[in-house]
């Protein structure tokens, strides 16, 4: 009897472990998310500051790089096809400003940086 309590409570004691492990691993992939977007959008903010400004070539791309690599964690699978666009927008950004273009890179950020923030507002209403 006692060993049929003991494989009874160690049972119920692996199943609460695994469904709080993963419960926590879900809070901590929102967060990442989150994070990758607030960073996204952060960035695109910044590059557009710097286009605004004036300012060079390298220091307008540099955020715009950033960008381009922080979306990539800023995945949720029902706005996946805007991510997308929102990527080629940030690379249509890029080419223009390497071809000295700096009104249709304006343009490309500032639809990009539309995309993302409705993005984020999906996905926080989501979670």
């Amino acid at each position: 009897m006692n060993l049929l309590k003991n494989i009874a409570v160690s049972v119920a004691l692996a199943s609460m472990a695994m469904v709080s492990s993963t419960a926590f691993a879900g809070k901590a992939e929102e967060a990442k998310v989150r994070e990758a977007a607030d960073a996204t959008i952060s960035k695109i903010e910044e590059a557009l500051s710097l286009v605004e400004k004036g300012a060079d070539k390298a220091a307008i791309l540099a955020p715009i790089g950033e960008a381009r690599q922080s979306q990539k964690e800023f995945r949720y699978e029902q706005t996946e096809r805007n991510r997308q666009y929102a990527n080629n927008q940030l690379k249509a950004a890029r080419e223009a400003i390497d071809k000295g273009e700096m009104q249709p890179a304006e343009a490309a950020l500032r639809d990009a940086l539309k995309i993302l923030k409705e993005m984020k507002v999906t996905y926080d209403a989501a979670h």
